[in-house]
C-alpha cells in the first residue's frame, strides 16, 4: 500500500504556496518540499487576472516539485477573500409522527430547507454548519436523532460566497495542471494548524492576518460559531508606508518587515533608518517612530473592525465567552508588538499561533512561522482525505515513457456446472452515503471544470 502524500495550495493575495507533506512514524507532518511564488492576478483573495494567477500557481507548483522530487497530481485548495461571508439562520420542521423518534432523514430535511434559502444574486451557499438543535423548545441538543418530539428546530452557521469567484480559482488550478481534490475555508485550515481542541471547546477567536484580508473564525463548544472577512490586510499597511514616506512599495514592505512596529512608544525620536534611493537618487531618511505611527494607525483600524465582528457574535454573553481569548496568525502576526496592541484594543488574552505543534522536529524554522499556518493546515486536510496527491517524479516520468499496455482478457469456455449462489441484494439504504452541501458544491465545481475543458 502506497503511503499518502498530501498537497496543499494556498492562493493568497501576497503569495501562492504549494506544499507537499506526509506523516512520519510519530504521526507528525513531515514537509517534503514547498514552493513560494509571488501572487499575481489576485486581489484580496479574488482572481483579477486569470493568466497571471495561472502563471503564479504553476511557478509555486514547479518549485515545490523540484524541492521535493514529487509530481503534484491534485491538492486541497484554500478559499478566502472579501466575497466570503457568513450568516446565522434558524429553521424548523413540524412532525406529525410524534409517537416515533426523530430520524437522520428528518435532520437532513431540516438542513435541506436551509440549503434552499435565497441568497443575493451570484452568491451560492458553500456550507451549512449546524450549531445546536431544539426539540419541543428544549435547547442545547447536539444530536436529536432518537429523541421524541413534534417540533425539531436548529440554528445554522451558513457560509456564502460568490460562485463565479470560486469557479475562477478552480479554473486556475485546473489550468496549472493540478486537479482539485477539495476546497476548504482558509480560516478553518489555519485553525487546524494552530488551535488546540481545548481552545475550540472553551471559546477562541482565530484572527488570520494575510496580505489582502484579515479573516476571523470564532469557535465555541468545539464548533465554528462565527466567521467574517475584513477586506484589509498587511498590504494596506505597506501602501500607507509607501504613500507617507514617498518610497516604492517594495522598499516599504522591506521597511515594515525589518523595522516596523505596531506600538509607537517603543521607538525613540532619534532612531533613523536610511532607505537607498531609486536609480542613483540620494538615500531617504525615515524616523522609526513615524514609521510606527503609520503602522499603528492602520493596524488599529483593522482590529477595531475585527473586534466589531467579535461583538456581533456576542462574546460578553455567559454562554459565548471566549475563555481562551484570541489566537493571531498569518503573516501579519509577525509584526512587532502586534500582540500587545490586539490585547489593548480587545481586552482579550492573545497569543501568536504557530503551526509547529503538528510539524516534525526536522522542519525548518521558516515553515514553523505563522506565515505558513494556512499552508500547513491545508496539507493536514489533504492527509485526512487520505488521497495520494503526489507521486515520486521518477515514477511519473516512467509512466509517461512507458504507458501501460491495455490488459487483454481472453474468454474461455469451460463446461462446468453452473452454481447459482445466492447474492445479497444491495439495498439503496444500506449503501447510501449522505453528502453534505459542501460535498455537493465540490462535485458541482468539479463537473463544471471538467465540462469547461
Amino acid at each position: 500500500m502506497k503511503e499518502t502524500i498530501a498537497v496543499g495550495l494556498d492562493i493568497g493575495t501576497t503569495k501562492i504556496v504549494a506544499m507537499i507533506g506526509k506523516k512520519n512514524e510519530y504521526g507528525k507532518l513531515e514537509i517534503l518540499g514547498y514552493g513560494n511564488a509571488k501572487s499575481a492576478g489576485v486581489h484580496r483573495g479574488v482572481i483579477r487576472n486569470i493568466n497571471e494567477a495561472i502563471t503564479s500557481i504553476q511557478e509555486a507548483v514547479s518549485i515545490a516539485e523540484e524541492d521535493s522530487g514529487y509530481k503534484i497530481k491534485q491538492g486541497v485548495v484554500g478559499i478566502a477573500g472579501q466575497h466570503i461571508r457568513s450568516i446565522q439562520h434558524t429553521d424548523y420542521i413540524s412532525r406529525n409522527q410524534f409517537e416515533e423518534v426523530i430520524t437522520e432523514d428528518e435532520v437532513d430535511t431540516l438542513t435541506k430547507q436551509v440549503e434552499s434559502i435565497t441568497m443575493l444574486p451570484g452568491e451560492e451557499i458553500i456550507n451549512v454548519i449546524p450549531q445546536e438543535y431544539k426539540v419541543n423548545g428544549e435547547a442545547e441538543i447536539t444530536n436529536p436523532v432518537g429523541m421524541y418530539g413534534n417540533r425539531l428546530e436548529a440554528s445554522f452557521h451558513v457560509v456564502v460566497g460568490q460562485g463565479a469567484s470560486i469557479r475562477n480559482i478552480g479554473k486556475c488550478i485546473k489550468s496549472a495542471d493540478v486537479d482539485l481534490d477539495w476546497l476548504t475555508l482558509e480560516p478553518l485550515a489555519s485553525a487546524e494548524a494552530v488551535l488546540t481542541d481545548e481552545e475550540k471547546e472553551e471559546g477562541v477567536a482565530l484572527i488570520d492576518m494575510g496580505g489582502g484580508t484579515t479573516d476571523l473564525a470564532i469557535f465555541k463548544g468545539g464548533i465554528i460559531r462565527h466567521t467574517a472577512v475584513i477586506p484589509f490586510g498587511g498590504n494596506v499597511i505597506t501602501d500607507d508606508i509607501a504613500d507617507a514616506c514617498l518610497i516604492p512599495k517594495t522598499r516599504a514592505e522591506q521597511l515594515k518587515i525589518r523595522y516596523g512596529s505596531a506600538w509607537p512608544g517603543e521607538n525613540k525620536e532619534h532612531e533613523i533608518v536610511a532607505i537607498p534611493g531609486v536609480k542613483g537618487r540620494d538615500p531617504k531618511e525615515i524616523s522609526l517612530k513615524n514609521l510606527s505611527k503609520i503602522i499603528h494607525g492602520r493596524v488599529v483600524e483593522i482590529f477595531e473592525n475585527v473586534f466589531e465582528e467579535i461583538k456581533i457574535y456576542g462574546h460578553t454573553e455567559p454562554k459565548k465567552k471566549l475563555i481562551c481569548g484570541i489566537v493571531l496568525t498569518g503573516g501579519g502576526a509577525e509584526l512587532k508588538h502586534i500582540k500587545q496592541l490586539v490585547e489593548y484594543i480587545t481586552g482579550l488574552d492573545t497569543r501568536i499561533g504557530y503551526p509547529n505543534e503538528h510539524l516534525a522536529g526536522s522542519t525548518s524554522e521558516e515553515l514553523s512561522s505563522p506565515l505558513y499556518a494556512t499552508s500547513v493546515g491545508l496539507v493536514m486536510e489533504s492527509l485526512r482525505r487520505n488521497n495520494i496527491s503526489a507521486v515520486p517524479m521518477r515514477e511519473y516520468l516512467n509512466n509517461i515513457a512507458k504507458p501501460e499496455a491495455p490488459e487483454i482478457v481472453l474468454e474461455t469456455k469451460i463446461n462446468e456446472p453452473v452454481i447459482n449462489e445466492p447474492k445479497e441484494e444491495p439495498t439503496e439504504e444500506k449503501n447510501k452515503v449522505r453528502k453534505g452541501i459542501f460535498d455537493k458544491f465540490i462535485d458541482k465545481l468539479k463537473d463544471f471544470l471538467d465540462k469547461a475543458e
